[in-house]
Order: C-alpha cells, then structure tokens, then sequence
C-alpha cells in the first residue's frame, strides 16, 4: 500500500557502529572498574545503534532509593475511595560514602567473584556466552526519556490511543561471565499514541535487584539461568549466600528481574517476571515510565507470581499462580476484581519442581502443564550440568482443577507425552471435554540451550473429563511461538491466534494467523513475512472496539520490529483481517529497541483510570 507521512520533518539520522568490549565501552555500562573481564579471551562484540543526540542523563529527581521505602502509594481523589496501595520502593545511595567494614565485605566478594569467573569457570558454552548472546539487537541499550517520533507512515487507528509496552531482558552491567538470554533486568519500551501522534521511552524497572546493584556498581546475585553450572555455580551460590549475610544484599525485598510481561489489572500497571511479586509501573501525563514499586497484594502474595496471569474478560477476575524450590512446589490463587487475592491452593500432587511458565484457564478450570523442564540440584552437587534442565525419563502431564478449588483434592493429571507447553493460547469448555491450544515445543530439551533447534508447532489437545481421554491435532506445521489472542475471549472458545514465526528462534521473521475451525491440514489462513533482515516481536491483538460482542478478529496486530541492515526500529500496525496482515500504519523509532518478550497495549480509557 502507499504511505501518506502526516510529519514533514527528516528521522533523525542513524549510525551503526559495531563495539568491541573496550575500557572506552565498557564506561558505557556500569562495570566496576576492579573487576577483570574473563579469560575466556574472544571480543565480545555488539552491535549498538543511537541517535545522534545521546539522551539527556537522569537527574536526581528520576532515581529511585536504594534503602526500603513502604509507603502508600497516591491516588487520583476522583478516581477511588479505596484504601491506597502499599508499595516498596528503593533509592539509589545519594553519598558514594560507605563504613569500612561494609567497603571491606565488598571488596572480598568481589575478589572471590573475579576468582571463579577467571579460574574455576570452565569455557563458555554459546547458549550462555555473552558473546553471542549479546550480539547485533540482542545487545542492551541505554534508557530513552521520553522522545517524540517524527516519522510516521500511514494513520494510527483512534483505537490505538494508549500506549504499547513491551517487557524484555536488557542487562544494565555487562556480563563478567556466564549469561543467558533470560538473565537481563527489566527494561520497558513504551510508545505513547495520542490523536496520530507518538512518542517512544525506555526505562529499567526499578527492582531492588537493579537498584542494589546499580548501588555496588557491578553485580550482586548470580544469573539464574547461567550462573549456576558445575562447581562454579556452586561456589556462586556460596557467594550469594556470604552477600546475604554481609548485608550486602537484601533478597527478603525481591531478587526478581521483572522482565518478561506486563498487566493491566485494578486500574494498576504492572511489570512482571515469575521470580519476583509484581512492580507497579506508572505512565506519565508527558509519555514517559516511572517505577512506583514493588506491589504484594496488601502482604498476602509471598515470593513471586506468574508472568502469564489470566483475567477472565466477563467476570474481572485474575487467576494467577507461583512456583518455588519448596514444596508445594505449585500454589495457584485468585484475585477479584477489587485487587482482594485469595488464599493460596497449595498442589500438594505434584512432586518435583518444574518449569512451569504459563497456564490457561477456562469458564470451570485451570490447567497446568508438568512439563519435561525440571530443577536438577544433583547435577549441581556433582559439579556438572545445569540446575534446571531436560529430564527424558519423566511424561508429560497436565492437572486440571476447578477455578474455585480450596484445596487440591479435586485435581486431575492427565498424561499427554511429548508435550510440553511454555505459552498457552487459550482454552475453553465444550461438553465432557476441555480444549485447549498451545505451542507444543520440540524437541524440548533444547527449549533452554539451543533454542534456534526448537521447532514448536501449535496444537488442540481435547481431554475428556469423564473418561481421561486425550486427542490432539497439529493445527499448523510452520515453527510458532509467542502467540496473542483477542484478550475479550481468554477463558471461552475461540476462532482466532496470531503467531510468531521463527527465524529461527529466537528470532521473529513474521506473523501468521490461524483459523482454529480451518478445514485445512494447516489451520493458517493469513500472514506477514518481513522483508530481509528484518525480525520482529511477540504480536499483540488490539481489538477495534471494547465491545465483547464485536467480531473475534476485527481490530490490529501489532509488533515492534527492528531491520538489521539499516539498524532502524519501527512500531508496526496491520490489519487482522487481511489476508496479508497488511501494514496500515508504522512508526520509526528514535532509538534501537532490542528483541525481547512480551508486549501490552493500555488504552487511554485505562491510563485515564491508573490509580498512579
């Protein structure tokens, strides 16, 4: 189609450079200038594309704290009567001062750090190697403040009056070792729509692990996904543990990233990542994010929380869950419209701690996958592997319980081998039987290390109640992930998803649309392949109108997308009901935004509502 520009001024220009990690760049993060860099001794390369005008550096009114700070969080006076939100928030130290024995402690981890990433460390793996982790858009970037867009192609639809943001890893120090794509703290990208124009910011959640860190200068806590390989993830952990009792680090006040989704829910915006409780975000009348803080649900939600919750569209309620090393290793609760979460249904049933990242709900049911990804502390112990890896011995199963189970007692596992899903699309009830439909990733035991060999392929598994018998059916062959529905039908049979199309994987080379009731082998009715070198984001369904009655797919799939060979980032709008998901609108942004993880749109209604 031809674009009309409704701005007449030139994008700003764009260099590409590429970087090797030097004393030059590495001033760039927030390195501390005691510590080595590995002897594993290639050049770390990334690739890093700005504008030409840096962004102005923050003041001190933007910091957050570095000491805890439980307050009740303000509230608009016409927008609720309800008792205020309390709220945790960090500063960042206003004095470089420090007691000595503090200074001390310090400096002896430290030491002992440098120790096992130069001399017990064995040589990097690329799944973990901040080398190729850390290359071309994968690089971290620095925060944007707010920056209008000055080129945009095509008109913004009115329905896109709000904000899109997307969550994802971007490492504010660079890597002194082992590094997996799931380490990265937390930084949002948020473009701001009002009326046809945009504008674009970046901002780290400011979680006490950022916070405490940016505070010592370098890392703290040892990657999660990385960090604990063999003898030197032992003795990283022992390190961790010398920290804590230092008091060095606080991990009673959140050890999470907040790096992997967002939600929209009690008129609160929330960044989330399932090793920590939620972070309350706020947008700013201007269009830029600020931290409120670290959000529990009034004390009653302990450790972490899903980055996947649903809300069910009809009822307003959120169903969420949490897992942890100790048993119950699962606890699923729910939380009513009013923000009032429940107590906790510990599932007792499920014996071993697995990977469990998402779930689906229907009208009567939630259901949970035990997945083939498990915690192996043994293989920690005897100095080799990982601490969560692939366990080719154990079946697949789900657990099926009813939404408003007290205990566990009426749960069902069910046993489906073979698959393992990490992001559900949707379920619903239909007669005896409960549908559901989600990316089954295989071969799974690369979902962690390799997962460019990952070739997931979306599948409906029925699953009758009465007599435990499981159907399932491909419904397209191509490899697809990190999928969206229209949010108004999660819990309730739907027709609709939109997919990713790995590049593969990690990467996006598209989007492609599914018809669940196609009669087609492959149930893939629409698609958008990007041009060369070009890869995008997880899509996001923005629907036209807030009716739930409107038409399942009347509305926009939205992405950000980034072209390595011109090194510009855009905002891109298509058309769900094109039999080419074609592009109506775009938007360039001033500043790279790197891939990530999931995105949600807020709209103006909503921000209007925000009790921050």
């Amino acid at each position: 189609m031809k674009f009309q520009s409704i701005y007449t001024p030139s994008p700003p220009a764009f260099s590409a450079t590429v970087e090797s990690i030097s004393s030059a760049s590495l001033r760039s993060f927030h390195v501390p200038n005691h510590s080595p860099l590995p002897r594993h001794s290639r050049t770390l390369i990334v690739s890093n594309v700005q504008t030409e005008a840096k962004p102005p550096a923050p003041t001190s009114s933007d910091k957050k704290s570095s000491l805890l700070v439980e307050h009740d969080a303000p509230t608009h006076p016409l927008k609720s009567t309800k008792k205020p939100a309390t709220v945790q928030t960090f500063k960042t130290q206003t004095s470089k001062k420090v007691p000595t024995s503090q200074a001390l402690a310090a400096l002896f981890c430290n030491t002992v750090d440098d120790i096992i990433n130069n001399f017990i460390e064995k040589p990097l793996k690329p799944s973990v190697d901040p080398r190729f982790v850390l290359a071309g858009n994968f690089a971290p970037v620095r925060e944007t403040p707010r920056t209008e867009c000055l080129n945009i192609r095509g008109t913004l639809p009115t329905c896109l009056n709000g904000v899109y943001i997307r969550n994802g890893p971007n490492p504010s120090h660079l890597p002194k070792s082992s590094y997996h794509s799931f380490d990265g703290d937390g930084m949002l990208h948020a473009l701001r729509i009002r009326n046809g124009r945009a504008t674009f910011s970046s901002r780290f959640v400011q979680t006490n692990k950022f916070v405490g860190e940016g505070n010592a200068g370098g890392p703290l806590m040892p990657n999660v996904f990385a960090g604990f390989h063999g003898v030197a993830g032992i003795a990283r952990g022992a390190l961790f543990s010398a920290r804590i009792a230092l008091g060095l680090f606080n991990p009673l006040h959140g050890y999470g990233l907040a790096n992997t989704s967002l939600l929209f829910f009690d008129n609160k915006l929330m960044a989330l990542g399932e090793s920590d409780v939620p972070y309350i975000v706020r947008v700013t009348e201007s269009g830029d994010l600020e931290t409120v803080g670290r959000y529990d649900f009034e004390g009653r939600l302990f450790m972490g929380m899903t980055a996947h919750p649903k809300i069910d569209p009809e009822t307003g309620e959120l169903f969420a869950f949490r897992y942890g090393p100790v048993a119950p290793f699962l606890n699923f609760f729910r939380v009513a419209p009013s923000g009032e979460k429940e107590p906790d249904v510990g599932i007792s049933s499920l014996h071993q701690l697995s990977f469990i990242h998402d779930f689906a709900i229907t009208r009567k049911f939630a259901i949970f996958p035990d997945t083939q990804i498990v915690a192996k502390p043994l293989e920690i112990v005897a100095g080799e592997g990982s601490m969560i890896g692939y366990d080719g011995s154990k079946v697949a199963r789900l657990g099926i319980i009813p939404r408003y189970a007290t205990d566990d007692s009426e749960i069902k596992w069910v046993d489906v081998p073979g698959f393992n899903f990490f992001h559900s699309l949707n379920a619903w009830d239909e007669g005896d039987e409960i549908v559901l439909v989600a990316p089954n990733a295989s071969p799974v035991e690369h979902v962690l290390e390799n997962q460019h060999l990952v070739h997931p392929m979306v599948e409906e598994v029925r699953i009758n109640l009465g007599t435990g018998k499981v159907r399932r059916k491909c419904l397209c062959s191509k490899p697809l992930e990190f999928g969206a529905v229209n949010q108004g039908f999660i819990g309730k049979k739907n027709r609709y998803a939109y997919m990713s199309l790995g590049a593969p994987l990690p990467k996006i080379a598209g989007v492609v649309k599914l018809d669940f009731e196609s009669k087609s082998c492959d149930c893939e009715v629409a698609s958008r392949v990007y041009e060369n070198g070009c890869f995008g984001s997880e899509p996001f369904f923005v629907p036209r109108s807030s009716d739930l009655n409107a038409v399942e797919d009347d509305g926009y799939v939205v992405s950000y997308t980034h072209n390595e060979r011109s090194g510009v980032s855009e905002f891109v709008v298509m058309d769900a009901q094109s039999p080419t998901l074609e592009i109506v609108a775009s938007v360039e942004l001033p500043v790279r935004v790197p891939y990530g993880f999931h995105g949600l749109f807020v709209s103006e209604k909503e921000l209007a509502n925000a009790d921050f």
